[in-house]
């Protein structure tokens, strides 16, 4: 009797103590597809494309994106994010993990984040699990970027890190990120926790934001990315990424910078310039020294927003220091451009 009173009286407090917390949860996502052309008329039976980023390769194909289902939620100081994508542009993040899972018809679903976090004060928090990296200026989803195709900086560098990192934030204006990770894309490791990586966010006034990012380990490499951003206007941003990263076991690495220019011309159209750098360092191959080429890219995006549905026009010009692309007669050429339209829909 007394047992079934005490535990009577621990499932009082302890219910009584859950119902005090704050319980939220919310589900998001996007949904986008896209129409490509080759100005060259270059098309590649593989399906590899000219301009070999990761995302948008077919040619003159009404194409798909992908589908992203984003749970999140929270219970007091305890929160998770589950984070799926379904169709080609998640394979290609998934191609790059290693482990392309359930795949059909070419189409497969993608992990892009799995993690939970623990606030254990207002200014201190850890996270654990599979998340989005914390380097470089674009993401996998093309909600999260005004282009729809991506730069050469974000297609070369991380696109996942599974660890644990701690992040403190010692004022308005300046918080620190460290943390322990796997190899680059892997959800699980044979080489363990490789890995330590480290952020210092900043944001000196009002509107302007700046994120110094150090990843290094072996066989990894080591990567040192800037990325900052400043609010001019309301109707005008300008963004900077710079980067610098060498591979190990004379593999080379890159370095590179873009610029992010966007502009609010009218109240559902903005137009937005990104120009890009990008360098491919020195590589050894068959213990012969290979200079890597240079690249300079630039593209033109539009924003046409409907409500949740944005309207993607897009001319990328790529130019490569050697006959790097191929023309539609399959010769080598030192320039590439495409036309795109994409649609992206939000929730």
């Amino acid at each position: 009797m007394k047992k079934n009173t005490a535990l009577l009286l621990l499932t009082t407090i302890t219910g009584g103590l859950y119902a005090q917390e704050t319980e939220t949860f919310e589900l998001s996502g996007s949904v986008d597809t896209y129409y490509k052309y080759d100005l060259s008329g270059y098309q590649a039976e593989d399906g590899s494309a000219n301009i070999g980023t990761y995302f948008g390769n077919k040619q003159n194909s009404i194409s798909l994106g992908m589908i992203n289902l984003i749970a999140n939620g929270s219970v007091g100081k305890a929160s998770f994010v589950g984070d799926l994508s379904f169709g080609p542009r998640g394979q290609n993040a998934a191609a790059l993990s290693g482990s392309i899972p359930n795949s059909v018809d070419g189409n497969s679903f993608h992990i892009q984040n799995l993690y939970i976090s623990y606030q254990f004060t207002d200014r201190f928090s850890m996270t654990a699990g599979y998340m989005g990296t914390f380097v470089g200026y674009e993401v996998i989803s093309p909600v999260g970027n005004f282009n729809y195709s991506t730069s050469y900086l974000f297609s070369s560098g991380p696109f996942q890190n599974a660890g644990i990192k701690a992040s403190y934030t010692f004022s308005e204006k300046v918080a620190l990120m460290v943390g322990l990770f796997n190899d680059w894309n892997v959800y699980h490791d044979f080489n363990g926790v490789s890995d330590f990586g480290a952020q210092l966010a900043v944001t000196p006034v009002e509107g302007w934001s700046a994120y110094l990012n150090f990843l290094t380990g072996n066989p990894s490499g080591t990567i040192v990315d800037l990325t900052t951003a400043y609010q001019f206007t309301d109707d005008f941003k300008l963004g900077v990424n710079v980067a610098d990263y060498s591979a190990s076991d004379q593999a080379g690495g890159y370095s590179g910078g873009a610029l992010y220019a966007q502009h609010t011309i009218a109240q559902n159209f903005a137009l937005g310039l990104r120009g890009e750098y990008f360098k491919r360092k020195e590589y050894a191959e068959n213990d012969v020294n290979v200079e890597g080429e240079d690249i300079l890219a630039l593209t033109v995006s539009g924003n046409v927003h409907l409500g949740p549905l944005t309207i993607i026009p897009e001319f990328r010009f790529d130019k490569g220091s050697e006959n790097m692309f191929l023309n539609s007669s399959m010769a080598p050429v030192k320039e590439a451009s495409q036309f795109l339209i994409a649609a992206v829909y939000a929730f």
